[in-house]
C-alpha cells in the first residue's frame, strides 16, 4: 500500500532517481516526499541520522538508507522483475561495477566537472580511462543486465541524466560516441525507455543547478 512506503528525496538528485525508476519497474506505489536540504524536515534526520541524506525509503515505518542498499532492498522485498541476476556470480559481478561506479568513475567525472585549468585536463585521464574500462562490460549487451534494465543500468543511469547537462554546462564533450559508441547507445536507450524517461527532472532547471553549482565550485576554488 501507498502509506506503508514513503521515499525520501530531492526533485533533482539522481539517486533518489534510482529507487523511482526500481519502484516504477515493479509496479510498486508509494509516496513521494521531497526534502529541502537546506532545512531538512525532522523525518529525514530521525531516519537517517548517520549520514542525514536522502534518498531514504521508509517501508512499513523502518527506514532504508543509501540508493544501492536501496535498490537491493527493492529487489529482494518485491520479486516481479528482478532487477539483479539470479546466478550468484553475475549478481557478484553487477555489485561489483555498481561499487566501480560510485568508487572510481562517478568522483572521477565530478573532478572534471569541478576542475579548473590544468586540474580539469589532469582529471580528463583517469575519467576516460574509467569510461573505458565500462565500455567493456557492454559488447553484445543493450543493456549492462542484457535486454532488460537491471540494477547496474539503474545505479549508473545518472550517467545518461548527466550527460548533456554537464557537456552543456563545462563544454566539454566527455561521452563522445565516436570513443564510446557502446555506452553512448546505451545512455540513449536507457534515457528513452518509458519507464526511466517519464522520471526525468526539467532540464533547463537541471541546467540552471548545475551551472550555479559550477560558478561556486570555480569562485571557492579560484587563487587567491
Amino acid at each position: 500500500m501507498a502509506e506503508e512506503l514513503k521515499l525520501h528525496r530531492t526533485w533533482s538528485s539522481p539517486f533518489g532517481l534510482r529507487a523511482v525508476w526500481a519502484l516504477h519497474i515493479k509496479g510498486i506505489q508509494y509516496e513521494t516526499i521531497f526534502e529541502d536540504l537546506s532545512q531538512k524536515s525532522p523525518e529525514l534526520l530521525q531516519h537517517n541520522p548517520v549520514h542525514k541524506k536522502i534518498p531514504v525509503l521508509v517501508h512499513k515505518g523502518k527506514p532504508i538508507c543509501e540508493s544501492l542498499v536501496i535498490l537491493e532492498y527493492i529487489d529482494e522485498t518485491w520479486k516481479e522483475a528482478p532487477l539483479l541476476p539470479q546466478d550468484p556470480y553475475e549478481k557478484a559481478i553487477a555489485r561489483f561495477w555498481a561499487k566501480f561506479g560510485e568508487d572510481k568513475l562517478l568522483p572521477s567525472i565530478w573532478s572534471v566537472f569541478t576542475g579548473q585549468g590544468n586540474e580539469k585536463n589532469e582529471a580528463l585521464g583517469p575519467a576516460v580511462q574509467n569510461l573505458e574500462l565500462l565500455e567493456e562490460q557492454l559488447k553484445e549487451k543493450k543493456f549492462f543486465g542484457g535486454e532488460k534494465i537491471g540494477y547496474l543500468d539503474l545505479s549508473l543511469g545518472l550517467l545518461a541524466y548527466l550527460r548533456d547537462v554537464f557537456e552543456e554546462v563545462i563544454d566539454l564533450k566527455l561521452f563522445d560516441a565516436g570513443k564510446f559508441p557502446l555506452l553512448s547507445a546505451w545512455m540513449d536507450n536507457f534515457y528513452d525507455a518509458p519507464v526511466i524517461k517519464e522520471h526525468w527532472p526539467p532540464r533547463d532547471k537541471l541546467i540552471t543547478k548545475f551551472q550555479l553549482l559550477h560558478e561556486n565550485y570555480q569562485t571557492a576554488n579560484a587563487p587567491k
